[in-house]
Protein backbone atom coordinates (compact mmCIF):
# COMPACT_ATOMS: atom_id res chain seq x y z
CA UNK A 1 0.00 0.00 0.00
CA UNK A 2 3.00 2.74 0.67
CA UNK A 3 4.41 1.72 -2.39
CA UNK A 4 1.10 2.45 -4.14
CA UNK A 5 0.87 5.43 -2.24
CA UNK A 6 4.43 6.63 -3.05
CA UNK A 7 3.77 6.01 -7.14
CA UNK A 8 0.31 8.28 -6.62
CA UNK A 9 2.76 10.71 -5.62
CA UNK A 10 5.34 10.61 -8.25
CA UNK A 11 2.24 10.64 -10.81
CA UNK A 12 1.03 13.91 -8.90
CA UNK A 13 4.59 15.01 -9.38
CA UNK A 14 4.26 14.78 -12.90
CA UNK A 15 0.80 16.28 -13.60
CA UNK A 16 2.71 19.82 -12.22
CA UNK A 17 5.47 19.46 -13.58
CA UNK A 18 3.40 18.98 -17.26
CA UNK A 19 1.57 22.08 -16.38
CA UNK A 20 4.87 24.10 -15.93
CA UNK A 21 6.04 23.78 -19.68
CA UNK A 22 4.06 26.76 -21.12
CA UNK A 23 4.13 28.71 -17.89
CA UNK A 24 8.56 28.49 -18.60
CA UNK A 25 8.54 29.26 -21.95
CA UNK A 26 6.54 32.35 -21.56
CA UNK A 27 8.48 33.62 -18.55
CA UNK A 28 11.40 33.16 -20.11
CA UNK A 29 10.49 36.54 -22.25
CA UNK A 30 10.79 38.42 -19.05
CA UNK A 31 14.01 37.09 -17.68
CA UNK A 32 17.21 35.87 -18.69
CA UNK A 33 17.19 31.81 -18.04
CA UNK A 34 20.09 31.09 -15.32
CA UNK A 35 18.35 34.12 -13.42
CA UNK A 36 15.14 32.31 -13.31
CA UNK A 37 16.68 28.99 -11.78
CA UNK A 38 18.51 31.37 -9.14
CA UNK A 39 15.00 32.87 -8.07
CA UNK A 40 12.79 29.79 -8.49
CA UNK A 41 15.53 27.43 -6.24
CA UNK A 42 16.25 30.26 -4.03
CA UNK A 43 12.04 30.52 -3.19
CA UNK A 44 12.15 26.87 -2.70
CA UNK A 45 14.93 26.59 -0.49
CA UNK A 46 13.27 29.70 1.50
CA UNK A 47 10.10 27.77 1.75
CA UNK A 48 11.78 24.13 2.62
CA UNK A 49 13.84 25.98 5.28
CA UNK A 50 10.26 27.49 6.80
CA UNK A 51 8.65 24.49 6.95
CA UNK A 52 11.04 22.12 8.48
CA UNK A 53 12.47 24.43 10.63
CA UNK A 54 10.12 23.53 13.52
CA UNK A 55 10.79 19.92 13.28
CA UNK A 56 14.35 19.60 14.74
CA UNK A 57 15.39 17.26 11.71
CA UNK A 58 18.13 15.00 12.36
CA UNK A 59 20.96 17.06 10.54
CA UNK A 60 24.14 14.97 9.45
CA UNK A 61 27.12 16.40 6.51
CA UNK A 62 26.65 12.54 4.87
CA UNK A 63 23.11 13.12 4.35
CA UNK A 64 23.26 17.12 3.27
CA UNK A 65 26.78 15.59 0.80
CA UNK A 66 24.13 12.92 -0.76
CA UNK A 67 21.44 15.82 -1.05
CA UNK A 68 24.33 18.17 -2.75
CA UNK A 69 25.02 15.70 -5.41
CA UNK A 70 21.69 15.14 -5.99
CA UNK A 71 21.22 18.74 -6.72
CA UNK A 72 24.38 18.91 -9.11
CA UNK A 73 22.48 16.85 -11.80
CA UNK A 74 19.20 18.19 -10.44
CA UNK A 75 20.26 21.37 -11.64
CA UNK A 76 22.15 20.36 -14.88
CA UNK A 77 18.80 18.72 -15.95
CA UNK A 78 16.85 21.93 -15.47
CA UNK A 79 20.07 24.35 -16.86
CA UNK A 80 19.67 22.32 -19.80
CA UNK A 81 15.86 22.36 -20.21
CA UNK A 82 15.65 25.87 -19.33
CA UNK A 83 18.02 27.38 -21.89
CA UNK A 84 16.57 24.54 -24.46
CA UNK A 85 13.05 25.92 -23.83
CA UNK A 86 14.16 29.28 -25.21
CA UNK A 87 14.59 27.24 -28.58
CA UNK A 88 12.15 24.58 -29.00
CA UNK A 89 8.63 24.79 -27.96
CA UNK A 90 7.19 23.96 -24.55
CA UNK A 91 5.52 20.15 -25.71
CA UNK A 92 8.76 19.12 -27.80
CA UNK A 93 10.80 20.04 -24.55
CA UNK A 94 8.70 18.23 -22.46
CA UNK A 95 8.73 15.01 -24.95
CA UNK A 96 12.48 15.02 -25.03
CA UNK A 97 12.65 15.78 -21.29
CA UNK A 98 10.68 12.77 -21.00
CA UNK A 99 13.34 10.38 -22.47
CA UNK A 100 14.67 10.63 -18.84
CA UNK A 101 12.79 8.07 -18.37
CA UNK A 102 14.50 5.38 -20.86
CA UNK A 103 17.73 7.14 -19.33
CA UNK A 104 17.13 6.27 -15.87
CA UNK A 105 17.22 2.31 -15.98
CA UNK A 106 19.58 2.13 -17.75
CA UNK A 107 22.34 4.58 -15.60
CA UNK A 108 20.90 2.81 -12.97
CA UNK A 109 21.50 -0.78 -14.68
CA UNK A 110 25.18 0.27 -15.37
CA UNK A 111 25.40 1.79 -11.47
CA UNK A 112 24.20 -1.37 -9.68
CA UNK A 113 25.12 -4.27 -12.62
CA UNK A 114 21.48 -5.20 -12.63
CA UNK A 115 18.76 -6.17 -15.23
CA UNK A 116 15.19 -4.49 -15.36
CA UNK A 117 12.43 -7.03 -14.86
CA UNK A 118 10.90 -8.01 -18.18
CA UNK A 119 7.62 -6.32 -18.10
CA UNK A 120 9.31 -3.55 -16.81
CA UNK A 121 11.59 -3.54 -19.68
CA UNK A 122 8.40 -4.08 -22.34
CA UNK A 123 7.07 -1.39 -20.35
CA UNK A 124 9.77 0.61 -21.13
CA UNK A 125 9.75 -0.10 -24.96
CA UNK A 126 5.92 0.53 -25.35
CA UNK A 127 6.17 4.21 -23.61
CA UNK A 128 8.98 4.86 -25.79
CA UNK A 129 7.33 3.77 -28.66
CA UNK A 130 4.63 5.99 -27.82
CA UNK A 131 6.44 9.10 -26.99
CA UNK A 132 8.85 8.88 -30.02
CA UNK A 133 5.35 9.36 -31.92
CA UNK A 134 5.05 12.54 -29.88
CA UNK A 135 8.30 13.65 -30.14
CA UNK A 136 8.06 13.17 -34.45
CA UNK A 137 5.37 14.86 -34.67
CA UNK A 138 5.16 17.21 -37.64
CA UNK A 139 8.18 15.68 -39.49
CA UNK A 140 11.80 15.39 -39.44
CA UNK A 141 14.87 17.03 -39.99
CA UNK A 142 17.69 17.65 -37.58
CA UNK A 143 17.33 18.43 -34.05
CA UNK A 144 17.88 22.43 -33.43
CA UNK A 145 20.12 23.51 -30.61
CA UNK A 146 17.51 23.68 -28.23
CA UNK A 147 16.24 19.87 -28.60
CA UNK A 148 20.07 18.85 -28.17
CA UNK A 149 20.01 20.78 -24.75
CA UNK A 150 16.61 19.31 -23.55
CA UNK A 151 18.31 16.15 -24.20
CA UNK A 152 21.70 16.92 -22.11
CA UNK A 153 18.90 18.24 -19.47
CA UNK A 154 17.05 14.91 -19.99
CA UNK A 155 20.37 12.69 -18.94
CA UNK A 156 20.67 15.29 -16.31
CA UNK A 157 17.48 14.17 -14.82
CA UNK A 158 17.61 10.31 -15.39
CA UNK A 159 20.76 10.63 -13.33
CA UNK A 160 19.46 12.77 -10.52
CA UNK A 161 16.62 10.02 -10.21
CA UNK A 162 19.05 7.15 -9.95
CA UNK A 163 21.32 9.22 -7.29
CA UNK A 164 18.32 9.90 -5.03
CA UNK A 165 17.28 6.57 -4.92
CA UNK A 166 20.51 5.14 -3.79
CA UNK A 167 20.77 7.58 -1.05
CA UNK A 168 16.68 7.76 -0.49
CA UNK A 169 16.18 4.34 1.69
CA UNK A 170 18.61 4.93 3.94
CA UNK A 171 18.47 8.60 4.44
CA UNK A 172 16.05 11.14 6.15
CA UNK A 173 14.09 12.78 2.95
CA UNK A 174 13.48 15.74 4.58
CA UNK A 175 17.68 16.74 4.87
CA UNK A 176 17.91 15.29 1.63
CA UNK A 177 14.86 17.78 -0.25
CA UNK A 178 16.48 20.72 1.40
CA UNK A 179 19.87 19.58 0.84
CA UNK A 180 19.43 18.85 -3.22
CA UNK A 181 17.28 22.05 -3.91
CA UNK A 182 19.76 24.28 -1.57
CA UNK A 183 22.64 23.00 -3.93
CA UNK A 184 21.03 23.84 -7.10
CA UNK A 185 19.88 27.71 -5.57
CA UNK A 186 23.54 28.14 -4.68
CA UNK A 187 24.77 26.88 -8.28
CA UNK A 188 22.36 29.07 -10.28
CA UNK A 189 23.14 32.03 -7.83
CA UNK A 190 27.09 31.66 -8.21
CA UNK A 191 26.33 31.35 -12.43
CA UNK A 192 23.47 33.72 -13.66
CA UNK A 193 25.60 36.78 -12.80
CA UNK A 194 28.62 36.17 -15.42
CA UNK A 195 27.87 33.44 -17.38
CA UNK A 196 24.91 35.57 -19.09
CA UNK A 197 23.85 39.07 -19.20
CA UNK A 198 20.76 39.44 -16.07
CA UNK A 199 17.71 40.53 -17.06
CA UNK A 200 14.36 40.75 -15.98
CA UNK A 201 11.22 42.45 -16.34
CA UNK A 202 8.54 41.66 -13.22
CA UNK A 203 4.87 40.83 -14.77
CA UNK A 204 2.58 39.19 -13.09
CA UNK A 205 3.12 36.48 -15.09
CA UNK A 206 6.39 35.89 -14.18
CA UNK A 207 5.97 36.11 -10.50
CA UNK A 208 3.10 33.49 -11.07
CA UNK A 209 5.50 31.51 -12.73
CA UNK A 210 8.26 31.91 -10.01
CA UNK A 211 5.83 30.77 -7.45
CA UNK A 212 4.14 27.83 -9.16
CA UNK A 213 7.55 26.53 -9.95
CA UNK A 214 9.18 27.30 -7.12
CA UNK A 215 6.73 26.19 -4.51
CA UNK A 216 4.71 23.69 -5.99
CA UNK A 217 7.25 22.44 -8.79
CA UNK A 218 10.39 22.63 -6.91
CA UNK A 219 10.04 22.50 -2.96
CA UNK A 220 6.77 20.37 -3.41
CA UNK A 221 7.65 18.03 -5.85
CA UNK A 222 11.66 17.28 -4.66
CA UNK A 223 10.12 16.58 -1.02
CA UNK A 224 7.37 14.10 -2.90
CA UNK A 225 10.14 12.67 -4.50
CA UNK A 226 12.52 12.10 -1.90
CA UNK A 227 10.04 10.39 -0.15
CA UNK A 228 8.41 8.42 -2.78
CA UNK A 229 11.93 6.82 -3.90
CA UNK A 230 12.24 5.33 -0.68
CA UNK A 231 9.67 2.82 -1.94
CA UNK A 232 9.69 2.99 -5.55
CA UNK A 233 12.43 1.77 -7.59
CA UNK A 234 15.01 4.54 -10.42
CA UNK A 235 13.15 1.76 -13.30
CA UNK A 236 9.38 2.71 -11.78
CA UNK A 237 9.90 6.38 -11.01
CA UNK A 238 11.40 6.74 -14.51
CA UNK A 239 8.25 4.81 -16.25
CA UNK A 240 6.18 7.27 -14.60
CA UNK A 241 7.23 10.30 -15.30
CA UNK A 242 6.93 9.43 -18.89
CA UNK A 243 3.31 10.86 -18.25
CA UNK A 244 4.76 14.03 -17.78
CA UNK A 245 4.76 14.96 -21.94
CA UNK A 246 1.16 13.61 -22.28
CA UNK A 247 0.18 16.32 -19.49
CA UNK A 248 2.27 19.04 -21.26
CA UNK A 249 0.34 18.48 -24.26
CA UNK A 250 -3.31 18.46 -22.26
CA UNK A 251 -1.65 22.20 -20.84
CA UNK A 252 -0.78 22.98 -23.73
CA UNK A 253 -4.22 22.26 -25.21
CA UNK A 254 -5.99 24.36 -22.37
CA UNK A 255 -3.87 27.56 -22.67
CA UNK A 256 -2.93 28.13 -26.04
CA UNK A 257 -5.12 25.98 -28.03
CA UNK A 258 -3.03 23.10 -28.73
CA UNK A 259 -4.54 20.19 -29.49
CA UNK A 260 -3.21 16.50 -30.37
CA UNK A 261 -3.06 14.97 -33.77
CA UNK A 262 -4.37 11.26 -34.63
CA UNK A 263 0.00 10.60 -34.51
CA UNK A 264 0.07 12.64 -31.14
CA UNK A 265 -2.90 10.52 -29.53
CA UNK A 266 -1.52 7.61 -30.54
CA UNK A 267 1.85 7.96 -28.83
CA UNK A 268 -0.31 9.42 -25.66
CA UNK A 269 -1.69 6.16 -25.51
CA UNK A 270 1.09 3.96 -26.22
CA UNK A 271 2.54 5.97 -22.81
CA UNK A 272 -0.18 4.84 -20.82
CA UNK A 273 0.16 1.45 -22.20
CA UNK A 274 3.21 1.48 -21.42
CA UNK A 275 2.56 2.83 -17.53
CA UNK A 276 -0.11 -0.26 -17.30
CA UNK A 277 2.63 -3.16 -18.62
CA UNK A 278 3.99 -2.63 -15.13
CA UNK A 279 1.71 -1.44 -12.94
CA UNK A 280 -0.20 -4.65 -13.65
CA UNK A 281 2.49 -7.06 -13.27
CA UNK A 282 2.04 -10.40 -11.08
CA UNK A 283 3.33 -9.09 -7.72
CA UNK A 284 7.15 -9.96 -6.31
CA UNK A 285 9.11 -8.49 -3.41
CA UNK A 286 12.75 -7.73 -4.41
CA UNK A 287 15.10 -5.63 -2.53
CA UNK A 288 15.73 -1.90 -3.53
CA UNK A 289 18.39 -1.53 -6.19
CA UNK A 290 20.68 0.50 -4.00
Amino acid sequence: MNARKAEAALVWNTVIWGATFVLVKAALHDVSPILFLALRFSLATAALAALFAARRLAWDWRTAGAGALAGVFLFAGYLGQTLGLRLTSAPKSAFITGLMSVMAPLVAALVYRSRPRILEVAGILVATAGLGLLTLEGGGGPANPGDLLTLLGAAGFATHIVVLGHFSERMGFEVLSIAQVGSAAALSLSLFWWAEVPRVVWRPALVGAILITGLLATALAFTIQAWAQRRVTATRTGLIYLLEPVFAWITSYLLVGEGLSGRAAAGAVLILGGVLTVEVKPPRRRPHPS
